[in-house]
């Protein structure tokens, strides 16, 4: 197909900035400076450890398995999660917390059951990664941020951390350090602007995952694993 023309763009996008309140590239959009902001009292008390409560209370609701270790149990913990999901094949982020946690000999060991294979991601070699993703049973990624009110784990794409892994494997583990756990969106939002204002680079992509896949789009039925993993599981470990 030839490329098309564009014409009269600049009248048009005039046209539209007028309409909204005279934005322009060189007029940034400023934020409003509320009177009241509730959103920010959600929670506001609550310690780790009834951040972690109210997180267990929610996966209950997204139909996602929650448990809670430390780091010296949490290679068998993985282990009975793994067991439990009858896993025969891992995808995992590139990621310098595994090695934290020591996974990757873990994994070397998983890997020398018969029939096992493992597979870290692999930036140099995407094809490859996300073929692997795409037949595994389970991916694993850490949380970089985790919202306890509605259970969701924030992923911020960067070199290494492929969305395929938390999206294309049959099921999904996430590991969530305690201290990545916060009250609600609200936090979430906070960090990236907070980069923003510090002029630091931000993910190209931000993945909001709250347990398997699901839809109730149909006669509002909720159906579970319907385009994505059809099994989640959160591993809650005390920080290292």
């Amino acid at each position: 197909m030839s490329k098309g023309t564009i014409t009269n763009r600049g009248k048009f996008l005039k046209n539209i900035r007028g309409k909204i309140g005279g934005i322009s590239p060189d007029k940034p959009v400023e934020k409003p400076d509320w009177t009241v902001n509730p959103q920010r009292r959600v929670m506001k008390d609550f310690d780790q450890d009834q951040l972690v409560e109210v997180l267990e209370k929610q996966c209950h609701h997204i139909h996602t398995d929650f448990f809670l270790t430390n780091s010296e149990s949490l290679q068998e913990t993985l282990d009975q999660v793994l067991a439990s999901y009858q896993t025969r094949s891992i995808v995992y982020s590139y990621d310098n917390r595994f090695h934290t946690y020591q996974l990757p000999e873990f994994f070397k060991n998983f890997a020398k059951k018969p029939e096992h294979e493992v597979f870290k991601w692999n930036d140099e070699n995407r094809e490859e990664s996300i073929s692997f993703s795409e037949r595994a049973d389970v991916g694993i990624t850490f949380s970089d941020i985790t919202l306890a009110e509605s259970g969701t784990i924030v992923l911020f794409n960067r070199k290494g951390q492929g969305r395929s892994v938390s999206l294309l494997p049959k099921d999904y583990i996430a590991i969530i350090p305690k201290s990545t756990i916060v009250p609600r969106m609200t936090q979430a939002t906070d960090y990236v602007h907070q980069q923003v204002e510090k002029g630091e680079e931000i993910s190209s992509c931000i993945n909001f995952i709250t347990g398997p896949s699901n839809s109730a789009d149909i006669e509002m039925n909720l159906v579970v694993g319907v385009h994505g993993p059809i099994r989640a599981a959160y591993i809650v470990v005390e920080d290292k």
